[in-house]
Order: structure tokens, then C-alpha cells, then sequence
């Protein structure tokens, strides 16, 4: 029977920085992870044809390039093997009548493109860049510190120090304040609104819900001042990087290794017996990088202990769901909104603010929506070595789905399990792609489509194709992430601790929730 200082299970990139930084701590550390493949839903592989590389779900890295973790060990990681591929044209919006608009890191390029459509709207948008600055380091102390009432507390006293009572409230309410009202308020342009409304989708904000703004915000203001990163060759450059920081140090990483259950003796977890039949101790720590409801009854089989905890596991929210398709391209797409979109890292395809609100209710609703927002990400415009000379590689992100198909909002396709209907879905993904960049379709060479089942079908965590493991809405965020009195990472069953997406800070590349644990494991 093997002993460790701390057992991770799943070896998603929170767990790995997690195990990295205890690792270097002298602990002894062994991860367990029941796919072949490491890094969770960051993972990059050949899904169409040999020498086309596509990222399995996370590809913006910008986040794990500015986090603490990468600002504490960017060297070690850059000994083992990470490597950035900023992109300049970081994302845009095509639209239906031909135009377009864009957020380069050149803030001239950016605020000539809005001066364009608005002088009002390109003077508002030099306004926010320029108090970005300060408004940054209050947020991201916020969004970068441990979640409890006292952290809240000296994030709320930091603020009114340096902003006075006015300014505070003003961060406060661009916090609880949804995308529309924040846009609406700021911009008068619906091209702009659409444009920067459309990170929301990328978590779980439509534009009317409440708390969403503040993702927009960052995501623009962010790109704007310093441009976007995407892992060179491809999305795993982190997860190499960690995995080599782990094994360099003494760790262990275990693949085809399935943890079946936690084991727990008078409150506290002690170990975990794998669905070989092994067990292994663990003296200090299990780490658990999973879906809120894989806890009780399953990894616990008698439960933690806690009914109410194990009550809001099993009624942890996800968000809408997504389907995944993977384009081997012979070129790039040629949009007819201009050609100049070619080099964006980010194209999305969202009408109006209305169409994402509408979008997302279908999904709620069970429907198949008829028009969904897209994101379609251009990876080889911006790395060309993930595809063999002067091919591509197209990424693209269909928001929101339905887990379970209730009906077709568009009333073409029967309600059927996704295994039946997700070729049919494709098409009509295909069709909108087309509408934009006519031609596409001859230039596609090989597709591999993955719906939210099948999503769900590698990666557990995300559940019903969820791909940020959990709803962001006010209700499951901050004190309540995953929920009220366990955002510190904690449980109630002694050393056991969750990490990933669903514990705070939340989704994202950037090893927010397990560096923060680390570090208050094993110090600084």
C-alpha cells in the first residue's frame, strides 16, 4: 500500500498546479487520472486528420499567462516546455449586413474602427482603457484572493481607500450589474454592445442576468491592454509544462486510473481505492478536481457527513451545454464582412444582445435554438504550427445547448437523444458558418464533432456539456462557490478539499483555485 502526502483525483490544470507547487514544497504527491490523457477539459490532440492540432475546449491562455501561478514559476514552466503565441487581433464580431467590428491591442486600430460607427463610443472606450489600470487591481485582488467574509471585506476596504465611498459603489454595482445594463449604459452602438456582450456567453451570462458584466469588461478592457496569448502548438502547452514541474519534483501522474471511491475514517479522508481494487494513503490531503455531484454517493459513497452540504452538491447548477466541432481546413475562412477578420483570434457569430438572450432561453427551455451563438476560433492565424503548411485548423464553440432535447426551436429536428441528432445540428452550425464565409464548406477537409453528450463522455466534470462545470450566476459565485460556507476549497470531511471550475475562483485557464489552495496547504 503506497502512502503520499496528497492524492489528487482528475488531472485537470488546477490540480496539476496545485500538485506542482506542493511538490516543490517536498511533498509527496501522486495524481490519479481515469482518462488516458491528462489536463482536462485543456487538452489538444489530432481529432480530424495527422498534424492538425485542435484544442479540446480551453484555447484563450491569456488568463493563465497573467495569473499568480505563471508569475511565480514562469520560469520553471518555460524550462518545461510552455510556450505563448500572443495574438495582437484578439476577437470580433462578424454581423448579418456585412459589418464588423474588433478589439485589437493597438488601442489606435481599436478606437479608429469605433470613431467609425461613433465618436461618442471610441471616446468612452479610450476612458475605460485608461482607468482600466486601477479598476484592474481591484478586481483582480478580488478575483485572485481566498473567498470568505474577510477577504470581501479588506477587497471592500482596499477599494473605498484608494476610490472613496463613490467609487466603491461604482465597482460594486459594475459587479452585480448584468451585461446589457453595463453596455447599454457605456455604448451607444449595438454593434460595440454585441461585440463585448458576447464573453458573457462564453460563461453563463446572457445579457440580462445579473453579475455577467463584469466578465465583458475584463475580457475587453484586458485585450485591448495587453493583447491575448494561445499556447503554442496548441492549448497543452500548460499541462505539459505543470506535468514535467510535477514528475521533475517527484510526483507521480497515473493515467487509466480511475478513483472509484475516498476513503474516510472518523471524518477525516485518509486515502483512495482506485477501481482496480488498490488502495493508496494519503497523510495530509485528497484533492478533488470534480463535478460538485460526483461527491456524495459516488466518491462518498456514505456521504461527507453533512446532509446540507451533500444537498447543494447534488443540486450544484451547470450552465447550458456545448457542442464542439473541429474543422481541418485547406485555408481560413473568407468572411465577407472583410477579409481583415482572417487574423483574429476570435470571430464571434451573435446577431444582437436579443439573439443571445434568446438563444439562451431556448436552452433553458430544452430547445435545440435555431439561430445559436457562435464562437469561432482561428488558432493557426495566429500559431500556423498547429497545422501542416498552409492548412488551418477552424475551432468552433456552439452556445447554449440543452443537455436533454425537448424540442427544435426552429421545428426541423425531432427531439431525440444527441447521438441521433447531432450530425443534423452540425449542418445547421455549418449553414450559419456559411452564411458568413461563403465557401467554407469546400475548404473543409476533415470535421470531428463532439456534442454536449460526448463532451461529458471524456471529460465527467463537464456535465451535460458544460464546459465551465457550473453556473456563475450570483447565486453560485463568490461566498457560494461551490456553495455558502466550502469556498475555501474545504469540505466537511476533514482533508478533503475540491479544486477546478466549480470551487472559487471559478472557470478559466488561470490555476486560480488550485494555487490558492497550495498555497494555504503548503505556504508560500
Amino acid at each position: 500500500m503506497s502512502e503520499f502526502d496528497a492524492i489528487f483525483v482528475g488531472a485537470g490544470h488546477n490540480s496539476l498546479a496545485c500538485a506542482a507547487h506542493l511538490a516543490l514544497k517536498g511533498w509527496k504527491i501522486a495524481v490519479f487520472e481515469r482518462g488516458e490523457a491528462i489536463g482536462g477539459a485543456v487538452r489538444t490532440a489530432e481529432y480530424t486528420l495527422p498534424g492538425f492540432r485542435h484544442d479540446f475546449g480551453a484555447m484563450n491562455l491569456s488568463l493563465f499567462a497573467g495569473s499568480a501561478f505563471h508569475r511565480k514559476y514562469a520560469n520553471e514552466l518555460k524550462s518545461h516546455g510552455l510556450e505563448f503565441a500572443p495574438a495582437a487581433d484578439c476577437f470580433a464580431s462578424a454581423f448579418p449586413d456585412g459589418t464588423w467590428f474588433g478589439v485589437s491591442n493597438d488601442l489606435e486600430k481599436t478606437a479608429s474602427r469605433l470613431a467609425a460607427v461613433s465618436a461618442a463610443d471610441a471616446a468612452t472606450w479610450r476612458r475605460l482603457v485608461g482607468a482600466f489600470p486601477g479598476e484592474a487591481e481591484h478586481l483582480f485582488r478580488l478575483l485572485g484572493s481566498p473567498m470568505s467574509a474577510r477577504a470581501l471585506a479588506g477587497s471592500a476596504w482596499s477599494i473605498w481607500r484608494k476610490k472613496g465611498l463613490a467609487g466603491a459603489l461604482d465597482t460594486a454595482r459594475l459587479l452585480l450589474s448584468s451585461p446589457r445594463a453595463w453596455l447599454e449604459e457605456n455604448f451607444e452602438t449595438p454593434y460595440v454592445r454585441t461585440t463585448l456582450a458576447a464573453w458573457g456567453m462564453h460563461l453563463d451570462f446572457a445579457p440580462d442576468i445579473a453579475g455577467g458584466a463584469v466578465f465583458p469588461y475584463l475580457e475587453s478592457m484586458a485585450n485591448q491592454s495587453f493583447g491575448m496569448v494561445l499556447g503554442k502548438g496548441g492549448a497543452d502547452t500548460i499541462i505539459r509544462a505543470l506535468a514535467g514541474m510535477v514528475t521533475a519534483a517527484g510526483g507521480r501522474i497515473v493515467t487509466g486510473a480511475e478513483v472509484a471511491e475516498i476513503t474516510v475514517a472518523s471524518g477525516k479522508a485518509t486515502g483512495v481505492r482506485l477501481a482496480s481494487g488498490e488502495t493508496r494513503v494519503a497523510r495530509k490531503a485528497v484533492i478533488a478536481g470534480v463535478a460538485p455531484k460526483a461527491l456524495p454517493g459516488k466518491l462518498l459513497p456514505n456521504g461527507s457527513g453533512d446532509a446540507g452540504f451533500d444537498a447543494a452538491m447534488r443540486k450544484f447548477r451547470h450552465a447550458p451545454g456545448t457542442m464542439m466541432m473541429h474543422l481541418a481546413l485547406d485555408d481560413l475562412p473568407d468572411w465577407s464582412a472583410g477579409a481583415e477578420l482572417r487574423q483574429f483570434a476570435y470571430v464571434h457569430l451573435a446577431p444582437s444582445l436579443d439573439a443571445m438572450s434568446r438563444v439562451y432561453q431556448q436552452a433553458i427551455a430544452g430547445l435545440l435554438p435555431d439561430q445559436p451563438v457562435l464562437v469561432v476560433g482561428q488558432p493557426t492565424a495566429v500559431d500556423p504550427s498547429r497545422a501542416p503548411p498552409g492548412k488551418h485548423v477552424l475551432w468552433v464553440q456552439v452556445r447554449m445547448l440543452p443537455a436533454e432535447i425537448l424540442g427544435d426551436a426552429a421545428g426541423k429536428i425531432a427531439p431525440a437523444h444527441w447521438d441521433a441528432v447531432k450530425d443534423a445540428y452540425a449542418e445547421r452550425v455549418l449553414n450559419i458558418l456559411e452564411s458568413y464565409a461563403p465557401g467554407l464548406r469546400s475548404k473543409i477537409l476533415s470535421r470531428a464533432i463532439f456534442s454536449p453528450l460526448d463532451l461529458e463522455r471524456e471529460n465527467p466534470n463537464l456535465v451535460g456539456g458544460d464546459q465551465i462545470c457550473g453556473s456563475h450566476h450570483l447565486a453560485q459565485n463568490f461566498l457560494f462557490r461551490p456553495a455558502r460556507g466550502f469556498a475555501r476549497w474545504n469540505t466537511p470531511v476533514s482533508n478533503l478539499f475540491l479544486t477546478g471550475a466549480a470551487a472559487w475562483p471559478g472557470a478559466g485557464t488561470g490555476a486560480g483555485s488550485g494555487f490558492m489552495l497550495a498555497q494555504q496547504l503548503g505556504g508560500n
